[in-house]
């Protein structure tokens, strides 16, 4: 029996007994900063090289789906100070599976007492709630990840009977010297991105992702969820065209914030993907190229990505060629239910 007073507190079974432990809900707010301190104090021991901030948070919560976060985020205080969060929501990924997702963040001082375990449990037993109002027209999976220094994080899983289904790498190009000059192919231009094309790029990137693992039609970030976000920034882009119609993109971006708490000057190359009648014709390689002069540019030193290590296009192979290599490899874990 889960119980919520008019304080948002939460009372439910199996809570460790430790003195001055509650959980309560989501109140908006200053739950922001409390919440990037948490992951920034995770992110510290467990050698995360990423940074959050409040505004970050604050403007993706903005586009959350299938997921409120004052019912679907429950946080963990100690003597009324928070140190622990989780978040739960669902999607559909394509015609045949439907994702129940949860992850969370247990300060370092805090962990190995049960609280990330409890909150695991919570998140779950919520969404099988969540699940008892859905068709079953789809297989049903429990998700959440963890990158393979998250040593807590991965004991949990496992011992909660979840399997990893897929791997991905985060790949750094560790300088931008020697990058490639690299033709575009015959027939596109790069152009500069105005306003009035966010919309169409934002069509076009729909469309290519639909061939990547997990795609979710629901999860694709919008043209209002780019303009909230912090990093934004549409200089860095690298959009190839063919006429009025768009082959290619880079989306780039320069995250201040993090480059500042790292002491480093990093560019991401991110967002990589070319529509099925322009690929296979270096299209990729080329605006990777064009994008990595535009962060060095900005007087980055180093840029990074993220890829699916069994994506179907050989990306993988594609990013070692340009110089980048795997530095952290993130994992996919899943239960049926």
């Amino acid at each position: 029996m889960i119980k919520t007073n008019l304080k948002h507190t939460i009372e439910f079974p199996e809570v460790p007994k430790i003195g001055g432990l509650k959980f309560r809900r989501f109140t908006g707010g200053t739950d922001y900063q409390y919440m990037a301190d948490i992951i920034n104090a995770c992110n510290a021991v467990d050698q995360l090289d990423r940074h959050a901030t409040a505004d970050e948070i604050a403007g993706s919560y903005k586009h959350l789906v299938n997921s409120d976060p004052y019912k679907d985020v429950l946080i963990a205080e100690m003597f009324d100070k928070p140190v622990a969060y989780s978040r739960a929501g669902w999607h559909d990924e394509g015609d045949l599976d439907r994702i129940y997702e949860h992850f969370g963040f247990v300060m370092p001082a805090w962990r190995r007492k049960g609280i990330g375990r409890c909150m695991f449990r919570y998140n779950q037993k919520s969404l099988k709630g969540i699940a008892a109002g859905h068709p079953k027209d789809k297989h049903r999976w429990f998700e959440s990840f963890a990158t393979d220094t998250e040593t807590p994080t991965i004991r949990l899983l496992e011992s909660e009977g979840y399997k990893t289904v897929r791997h991905f790498f985060i790949m750094v190009r560790p300088t931008l010297d020697d990058i490639p000059v690299l033709p575009l192919p015959p027939g596109l231009e790069v152009r500069p991105v105005e306003p009035v094309h966010y919309q169409t790029i934002n069509d076009a990137s729909r469309e290519a992702f639909r061939d990547h693992w997990g795609y979710s039609e629901e999860l694709h970030p919008s043209v209002a969820e780019w303009l909230d976000d912090p990093n934004f920034d549409p200089s860095l882009w690298r959009v190839a065209w063919d006429a009025d119609q768009v082959a290619g993109m880079v989306l780039s971006y320069i995250n201040s914030e993090e480059n500042q708490s790292y002491n480093r000057k990093r560019g991401y190359t991110e967002n990589i993907c070319v529509r099925r009648p322009w690929r296979n014709r270096g299209l990729a390689k080329s605006l990777i190229a064009r994008s990595l002069t535009a962060v060095k540019a900005c007087g980055m030193k180093e840029a990074a990505l993220g890829v699916d290590t069994r994506n179907i296009s050989g990306a993988l192979r594609l990013y070692e060629s340009l110089g980048f290599r795997p530095t952290k490899r993130i994992s996919i874990y899943r239960l049926p239910f």
